[in-house]
């Protein structure tokens, strides 16, 4: 190859090596305009789109020298690459830092709070002086009782009306709240006057003119959009109502009760808890005061009656509430107090009446607390507080030892309704109720004296003997029930894991087993040889208990330390009891019957250990089949 060959050759591959170069440019232009996309978008935010890659630049075919004879061929220019101008994509928003909460200092530091508070302190100084006046009017016999009535229902309304024709000023309806919220509760309070000081006004008459004037005033309130007047007429009219009603008088519980149903509507329609609070707690704790003052046999019904409406008007009320507001705190705690009332009025009436109202109201509240769809703060106070009145209810109607069963049988059944419906308020009402259940059993049903000392210290019929024998039968099934339906709930763990329980449980089970035996056998011969076979047959009954769990346990570490524990109660048991209190046949009895139990228990126990433990030995072989 000469010289000239030598170079065209050369030039050419510069020319292809270029060109190569060139596409290596252009496919790392498009992958980092891809990676730059998917940046963008990983991120979320407004980024811009990237540039659109430029196209390859086709390098034509250099000429070939052979056709141009001394024409040197010149390579053509690389086009300069013009690279993406990268997007990073922009930081994330800064969202502004929570404000903290103004002081009362600060808010009376406002422009405009020194204007609002004079307000209002003028507006509740001036209801307080409208009922001081009624009060020396009354005193001073200023006036006759009509002219006290209409020149107040004049001056009442005046207030009314100047707050209207200034609330038409956006800068003066500060002071048209405060007038208003003034001229509402002077209008009710007057009406009260005229009920109950005047008798001008029959109650019923009396009541319905008054629902008008505070529905009146709740519904301008309403239309004002302002829960401040809502609050200031409803809460000035059932604060200054005891006054004109000389005291806590069932009068005075049916004007709250009016104040309350105003109040309703208003309160399901806005979320304005001041109204609820000022509508809903004044007739429950005038309710339970006039109960206190009202005197036995001394119209008690009309006490009971008023009582019992107070506590259907706050549940359907609390109901209503949840209903559009599941959220609301107020209809919780409404749901729980409404119910007191009526509770409390049964302390008026004799039996059966103060039964059958309690068990009516537990009747209600349990209803409620097996309703689905409600919120669970809601039907957890309406359970609780009816697990309450069913405890009053079984109080008052039973007596004895039979109230103690009954009371071990409802904490039996809301076990079961708690591992059944999953409540954890109904496991807590179980052991509530189970526990002091338990107290009335070791003190009165099955006491403990009965365990230790002979009949003859012991002064108890055969009535007692077999109410005590169901008593400590239901014992024992609720202290097995009870942590059966705890673990099904993931509550309570496995005893291995969490014992203290289940020890507690197993105690508690010892002794409901212990009474109920030893009852058992003084029923059938109330004497001393009777309390003696019962106490050798208890001993007995807990080593065949220890037996049981240990068979039970074998691949079950918390069985098996039950059952070691349950031989050593046995064993200290007949040391420390049965060799000093029992004698004769009954000593030998216990001596021999526990010693024959634990000999064949550990005898067949360490059989099935072994066998656990060797499970290819003879005894787990299946038999050989027979040869042909």
């Amino acid at each position: 190859m000469n010289g000239h060959d030598r170079l065209g050759y050369e030039q050419r591959l510069a020319l292809e090596l270029a060109a190569i170069g060139q596409r290596l440019v252009t496919i790392s232009s498009e992958m980092r305009s891809a990676s730059v996309a998917s940046a963008a978008t990983a991120v979320a935010e407004v980024v811009a789109p990237p540039p659109t890659p430029q196209a390859p630049v086709s390098v034509p075919l250099p000429p070939d020298p052979w056709s141009q004879q001394g024409a040197m061929p010149v390579p053509p220019p690389v086009p300069q690459q013009q690279w993406p101008q990268q997007q990073w994509p922009q930081p994330p928003q800064q969202w502004p830092a929570p404000q903290p909460r103004e002081s009362l200092l600060e808010k009376l530091g406002k422009d405009g709070a020194g204007s609002k508070l004079l307000a209002w302190v003028g507006g509740a100084i001036t209801v307080l002086g409208f009922v001081l006046l009624l009060i020396l009017a009354i005193q001073r016999g200023w006036l006759g009782p009509m002219p006290r009535v209409i020149g107040g229902a004049v001056f009442s309304g005046a207030l009314v009306g100047i707050g209207i024709w200034l609330h038409r000023n956006p800068t003066g309806r500060t002071g048209a709240f405060a007038l208003a919220a003034t001229g509402f509760a002077g209008l009710y309070l007057d009406v009260i006057a005229a009920t109950s000081l005047y008798e001008y006004l029959p109650p019923p008459v009396g009541l319905v003119v008054g629902l008008g004037v505070a529905a009146t005033g709740v519904v301008l309130a309403l239309r004002w959009d302002s829960q401040t007047l809502a609050v200031g007429v409803v809460a000035a009219c059932a604060i200054c109502s005891p006054v004109l009603t000389e005291g806590f008088t069932v009068l005075l519980v049916g004007f709250l009760l009016v104040l309350k149903m105003a109040s309703t509507p208003v309160q399901i329609q806005r979320n304005w808890p001041g109204l609820a609070i000022a509508g809903g707690f004044p007739p429950i704790i005038a309710s339970l005061l006039t109960t206190a003052n009202a005197i036995p046999r001394d119209y008690e019904w009309t006490v009971v009656g008023v009582a019992a409406a107070t506590t259907v008007v706050g549940i359907v009320v609390a109901l209503l509430t949840t209903r559009k507001r599941p959220d609301d705190i107020v209809a919780v705690a409404l749901v729980a107090g409404s119910a007191l009332p009526a509770m409390f009025a049964t302390t008026l009436l004799s039996d059966p009446a103060n039964s059958v109202l309690a068990g009516a109201v537990a009747a209600v509240l349990l209803a409620i607390w097996m309703v689905p769809d409600l919120p669970r703060s809601f039907t957890t106070a309406a359970g609780a507080t009816g697990m309450l009145a069913l405890f009053q209810t079984t109080v008052i109607a039973l007596d004895g030892n039979v109230r103690t069963a009954i009371v071990l049988a409802e904490a039996v059944l809301l076990a079961f309704l708690a591992a059944r419906l999953n409540k954890k308020s109904a496991l807590v009402g179980s052991i509530v109720f189970g526990a002091v259940g338990f107290l009335m059993t070791v003190s009165q049903a099955v006491p403990i004296t009965w365990l230790l000392e002979e009949p003859r210290y012991v002064i108890a019929g055969s009535g007692d003997y077999a109410a005590g024998l169901v008593t400590a039968v239901v014992l024992g099934v609720f202290a097995a029930t009870a942590p059966w339906a705890a673990l099904k709930m993931q509550v309570l763990r496995e005893p291995a894991k969490h014992p203290f329980p289940w020890i507690i449980a197993g105690l508690v089970l010892l002794y409901g087993a212990a009474g109920a035996v030893l009852c058992a056998a003084l029923l059938v011969s109330p004497d001393e040889s009777g309390f003696l076979f019962g106490h050798s047959m208890v001993t007995v009954s807990w080593t065949v208990a220890a037996l049981f769990l240990l068979v039970r346990g074998i691949n079950n570490k918390a069985l098996r330390i039950s059952g070691l524990i349950l031989v050593g109660a046995a064993v200290v048991k007949l040391v420390t009891f049965d060799l000093g209190a029992l004698d004769g046949v009954a000593r030998v009895l216990a001596f021999l019957g526990a010693g024959l139990v634990l000999l064949t228990a550990g005898t067949r126990y360490a059989k099935l250990v072994a066998s656990a433990k060797n499970p290819d030995s003879y005894e787990s072989k299946p038999a050989a089949p027979p040869s042909h």
